[in-house]
Formats: C-alpha cells, structure tokens, sequence
C-alpha cells in the first residue's frame, strides 16, 4: 500500500535527521544545518502528509499517478538534501544535485496536485 510506504520511509528519513540535528548540535558545528532542515522537512514531514492524504483517500492511492508521485518525491526528498551537503563541503560547482533534486520534488509536487485536484471531494 503506497500510504503504508509513504508513512514508513518518512518516519525513517525523521529519525535520520534528528541523529543529524543531534550530532550537529554535539560538535556545535551547524554547516550542514540547510541540509537538516531539508531532510526533516521534505523527505520526513512532506512525505508523511502524502501518506497521511492516500490512507484517507483510498481511491487516490490506487491510481498510477499516485505511484509515480510517490517514487519521485522519495527520490527528490533524498537527493535534494544530500546535494545540499555535496554543495556545501566540495563547493558550488556541486550544484546540479541540489538543483536536480529540487526540480523533482515540484514535479512529485505537482503531480500530487493533480491527484488531490482529481480525488478530493466536498
């Protein structure tokens, strides 16, 4: 069930951004803090409220579109923030990854639109 993944994936990319906020904050050396803040954001609280929307709207979940939204913001809600890192420690030559990842995320976005814009009733 794309809800069940959705809601797994995202508890796990919180746990692992935590452990990141935890040791920044153990070392007092926040650098990385924008890539925290993305992973928490986009790969954990985003990616939960999708599957929180495909759990309460069943018809919304079995569609194909569901799927490919579901593949491609797992896919952005990683790469984003990893590029974020790329970026900062090997420097701004390194920014296709943050971009890339981005630019998947608001087509995953998107996408999710047009699921909610298909499936959500009155």
């Amino acid at each position: 069930m794309i809800s069940s993944l959705m809601l797994r994936i995202s508890v796990l990319i919180l746990i692992t951004g935590m452990l990141a906020g935890i040791a920044m904050g153990m070392t007092q050396s926040f650098t990385l803090a924008p890539a925290h803040a993305h992973l928490n954001l986009i790969g954990g609280v985003l990616l939960f409220l999708f599957g929180l929307y495909y759990r309460l709207v069943p018809a919304a979940a079995a569609t194909r579109l569901a799927r490919v939204q579901c593949g491609l913001h797992i896919v952005g809600a990683l790469l984003f923030p990893i590029g974020i890192v790329i970026v900062l420690t090997a420097g701004p030559s390194q920014e296709i990854y943050p971009i890339a990842g981005s630019l998947i995320v608001l087509a995953a976005m998107v996408l999710f639109a047009v699921v909610v814009w298909r499936t959500a009733k009155a």
